[in-house]
């Protein structure tokens, strides 16, 4: 019998530099470059920093995953890298490199899009997925409900979205508010530890209506709830209180968790799916992870999370949705393969062109 294919993953959407190699369904190795300090002095990403520290990241990377898998360039078989969604310029250097690798390897390339290489990451942890599953994505940028049969064969099923900021989004910007560090996620997660999850009554965002007559059901919102955590903080502020911050850490903590795992378990539910896949980088969040695996349980709902190396942005999620390309005989992509940094989530493969 052939060896499998060995797959080389390159992401480049944002802050992160990664590289991974897969090959049959089994990670051999991945490597993380992150320029997240260069922008914690700013409170968020600036673009123009990212794609610089792509351009000084992508060759060290990329001979690291070699090295750490023990191969040769020259014993890749093929390239895959995220197309979109992301930032412009960081996408543009990932997708040079893989480019060039390609070409003069004489090896096939795959574009890939970013969303569905995070669901393809707990395929490395845990094996296939079923078919179906319902995935709950949860990032900086996106916050989406999908409904999965063939993650390479088939359309993905969008059952909600965010409508405005995504759960990431909502933590870095109160983190700020609170005076907490960047990357706000890790920094909430970390002071809530200390807090009391019902000291404050946050919101539930998009919660309140029957599931058969509610349009928004499976969808997501936390710009009010954004807002409300900063309201909160300005009004001990302009008492001159001090700021109880590991009870506002806590209680929004509790009010993400609980609008995530409900609308997720619901979906299980009314689709009558048995397992739910957390992937992203809010999938590292305990308290997320906590509730989710008590209300799976109760509803006898198989929980997957991937592990929280892979559940931040990397490689090796991308050269897992190159490895199922690869072995699904997708057709690659042509040379003049071009990035869509706004790019929908409808397909695994992600192939525009000019």
């Amino acid at each position: 019998m052939a060896a499998s294919p060995v797959v080389l993953g390159i992401e480049s959407s944002c802050d992160e530099t990664g590289a991974g190699i897969v090959q049959g369904g089994r990670l051999l190795a991945h490597v993380v470059g992150s320029s997240m300090d260069e922008h914690a002095r700013f409170g968020g990403v600036v673009p123009e920093i990212a794609a610089r520290a792509h351009l000084h990241s992508l060759n060290p990377v990329v001979r690291q995953a070699l090295d750490r898998a023990g191969l040769r360039a020259d014993q890749l078989d093929a390239v895959a890298v995220t197309t979109g969604p992301g930032l412009s310029g960081a996408l543009q250097v990932g997708l040079a490199g893989a480019k060039a690798l390609s070409y003069s390897l004489g090896v096939p390339l795959y574009g890939v899009h970013h969303l569905a290489g995070h669901v393809a990451a707990d395929t490395l942890e845990h094996g296939p997925l079923p078919r179906p599953c319902v995935v709950l994505i949860v990032s900086g940028g996106h916050t989406s409900l999908l409904l999965v049969r063939d993650l390479v064969r088939e359309p993905i099923l969008h059952l909600g979205d965010t409508l405005d900021d995504a759960a990431g989004e909502c933590f870095d910007k109160v983190a700020r508010v609170f005076g907490l560090p960047y990357p706000g996620g890790p920094a909430i997660d970390r002071a809530a530890r200390g807090g009391d999850p019902r000291a404050v009554p946050f919101p539930r965002p998009l919660t309140g209506g029957p599931r058969g007559e509610d349009p928004y059901a499976y969808s997501f919102s936390f710009s009010g709830l954004k807002t409300a955590a900063a309201r909160w903080a300005e009004g001990h502020r302009q008492r001159g209180e001090r700021l109880p911050v590991a009870d506002g850490a806590a209680s929004l903590q509790e009010a993400v968790a609980d609008v995530l795992t409900r609308k997720a378990v619901a979906a299980c539910t009314a689709h009558d799916v048995k397992t739910l896949v957390v992937v992203g980088g809010v999938a590292a969040n305990s308290r997320v992870r906590a509730l989710a695996e008590r209300r799976c349980a109760s509803a006898g709902i198989e929980l997957r999370v991937p592990p929280m190396t892979l559940c931040t942005d990397n490689g090796a999620m991308i050269a897992a949705i190159g490895d199922l390309l690869v072995r699904a005989d997708a057709p690659p992509a042509p040379l003049t393969l071009t990035i869509d940094p706004s790019a929908p989530l409808e397909y695994a493969a992600l192939h525009p062109v000019a």
